[in-house]
Parts: structure tokens; sequence; C-alpha cells
């Protein structure tokens, strides 16, 4: 296993690193927008990368549907298919394969289900997953796992966690050592931490380039989140980056990042965005409501983005009423460039051992509320 991963700063539990891939590095904490079906949605590869984004994810399951992994191996890789030439990290599909529900069954071997497209049958392993993976060249592979469902009972949790690490070391067993890339392991337990720490314990014997905290942002709660996370992350290597799956919300990020996460993913940024909602330093705005018909300012002064620096409020709102495709966009991008700008900050701050300072700046800030057009705050 060849990515590496370099510690630069800490404040606290908090982390500041560098990660680094065959196509690139990543200065961590770091947010990756999510390129579900090899594309963010909304956005271009070039707006991505004038975000500041320097790592996206793909989603095996959905890719392997559809166009189908061999296609894109043919075609050069998820790189060149998708026209991103920086690192891409690739989840296992063992989520969506979760919420199925009545469509798969697990048993040791893997998962069959049925195509949520077309009701087609497929069978995924954890050796499956990873050739999927490795078809489509991602920089960091994901181990294969059962997202484990909240709530379940001790007794349910434990069955699944073990399971996934037998899966992780299958997966470690399928990888193929390659400069540069690497598979990274997934934590499960739900939110029983001796479960958390037989996971741990399990996938540091396999050995692995990094290492997530999954089965978290399923309906648990913000507390008991933080809960495990905020004892999970010691559980893990220190020189290996940690990757909070599936998370999300601002102030989720940066009370993960403070417990020493350094990698996020979600989608609220541009599902939002397609939902008419931004999000700002002074928390979020619905571009639907009428006090912003008139409105001259920009959505956020402080952001350099397109839909900040060029455009006002009263345009995004009536892009929005209108139905217009431009005003999906350009929310979108503000929200992954809010997303970013918040990560730039929070590395900044912990480089200057003035994160606490910086976590009340930002929590005041979006409980404040967004002021009105005539007001001032």
């Amino acid at each position: 296993m060849s990515t590496g991963f370099e510690l630069l700063a800490t404040d606290g539990a908090a982390r500041r690193g560098r990660l680094a891939t065959a196509h690139g590095t990543v200065e961590t904490p770091a947010f990756m927008p999510v390129g579900t079906a090899a594309t963010v949605k909304a956005m271009t590869p070039d707006a991505v990368r004038a975000t500041g984004a320097e790592i996206v994810l793909g989603n095996t399951y959905h890719l392997m549907l559809r166009p189908g992994a061999e296609r894109i191996g043919r075609l050069g890789g998820l790189h060149r298919f998708m026209g991103w030439n920086g690192p891409i990290l690739t989840d296992s599909g063992g989520f969506q394969v979760m919420s199925l529900s009545a469509l798969r069954k697990i048993d040791e071997n893997g998962v069959t289900f049925r195509s949520h497209l077309d009701g087609s049958a497929h069978a995924v392993t954890p050796e499956r997953s990873i050739a999927i993976q490795h078809l489509l060249d991602a920089d960091v592979t994901m181990a294969f796992d059962e997202c484990t469902p909240f709530p379940a009972t001790e007794d349910a949790a434990a069955a699944s966690m073990r399971l996934s690490m037998r899966w992780a070391g299958r997966s470690r067993e399928a990888f193929r050592d390659r400069p540069g890339y690497g598979l990274f392991g997934i934590v499960q337990g739900s939110t029983y931490r001796d479960l958390r720490a037989e996971s741990a314990a399990a996938l540091r014997a396999i050995g692995f380039d990094g290492y997530a905290i999954g089965g978290l942002a399923v309906g648990e709660g913000q507390a008991a989140m933080f809960e495990t996370v905020g004892y999970t992350a010691p559980m893990l290597p220190p020189d290996r980056p940690r990757y909070l799956m599936g998370v999300g919300r601002p102030e989720d990020i940066l009370g993960a990042v403070c417990r020493g996460v350094d990698m996020f993913d979600c989608v609220m940024p541009t599902r939002s965005g397609r939902t008419a909602q931004g999000f700002t330093r002074r928390g979020t705005v619905n571009m639907r409501n009428a006090r912003h018909a008139e409105d001259p300012r920009p959505l956020d002064a402080a952001c350099a983005c397109p839909a900040c620096r060029n455009h006002s409020r009263a345009y995004l709102h009536h892009l929005v009423k209108s139905n217009e495709i431009l005003g999906a966009m350009l929310l979108t991008w503000h929200n992954i460039q809010y997303y970013q700008d918040l990560m730039a900050g929070l590395r900044d701050a912990i480089v200057a051992g003035r994160l606490d300072a910086h976590a009340t700046e930002l929590e005041r800030g979006w409980a404040s509320g967004d002021i009105p057009a005539g007001e001032t705050g």
C-alpha cells in the first residue's frame, strides 16, 4: 500500500495533515464533494477545482450498474472518464446496498441484490468490490463492509461488525499494491464502545493506509455521533488519515475535526444547492423566500464564488422561482465553495493553535442567523 500521510500540526485532538496519492496531494482536514455517478451534480470538473476541492468521491454501487466498471476501465478509468485529474476516493457500495433493504440478501460470501434501476440481479463480494474500484482507478479504495443500520441491538451490531471485519481481511487480500494507491478499512460497531474498540483493533491488525469511521450519520443524532467519534478516533493509528463517512452539516464537520477526524464527504452541499438552500457564515438561507425578491446583496459577502461575486440574491431568487437550471448550478457552486472555505479556515486555525477560538467564531456566526435586507448586524 502506497498512499502516504504526513501529520503537519495538531491543536488538541484536531490534526492538520497531507495525504499523498497517485493523482496529487490532499490537504487535511478535507471535504470531498460527492460525484456519485462520475459527476458532482450541477458542477463541471473545472468548477469543482475552482472551489479549492482537491479530491472527489465516486460510488462503486452506482457506477457498477451504470455505465459499468468494465466500460469505465476500457475508457481509461474514472479520472479520464469524468475529466477529473485529481485524487478520487470510491466508497465500497456498502451503504447503498444497506439502503436497498428488501431488494438485497447478505451472507458470509457477500451481498446479492436487485438493481434499483431495472431489477437485474447482481452479486458483490469483497473481492468484486475491490476489483470494481481497481477498474475505476480509485486512488483510495474502501474495504467492502455492511453499514449497520440504526438503531441496532448490541448483538445485531456485533454480528454485523464482525462480518465486516472478515470482509475487511478479504478486501485487503484482494487489493493490489501500487505506488500512490491505498486501501482504507472501515470501523463499525454502531454506538457501542466495546464493539468499536474490537473493530478498530481488528483493522489495525490487518493494516490499512487509512481508517474510516462508518455507520454514523444514520439517525443516531449529533450527541451520539460526537460521543462515538470522540472515543473511536483515538483508537486509530495516529500516522494514518481518519475519514468520517457521510458527514455532513458544517457544525458536524467542526465537531468531528475537533475530535481528530481528517476527511469528510456528504451530498448535503450539492443536494441543498438543487433545493434552493445556501450555506453562509450566518447559517443557511432559503432562496425561495419572498424576502429575497428585491435584495441586491450577494448571498454571502465574504464568499468569492461566481454566485456571490457576480449576482444578487434577487437574481438567485428569480432563477429558483423560475426553475432555471442556472439557479441550481450557482447555488451548488456556492455551497461547495463554502465547504472548501470552511475546511481551509479549520486548517489555518489548527496550524495557528487557535482552533477553539475559531470554532467559537464559527458557531456564533451560524447562530446569529441571516440579516434581512436593510438591516445591519
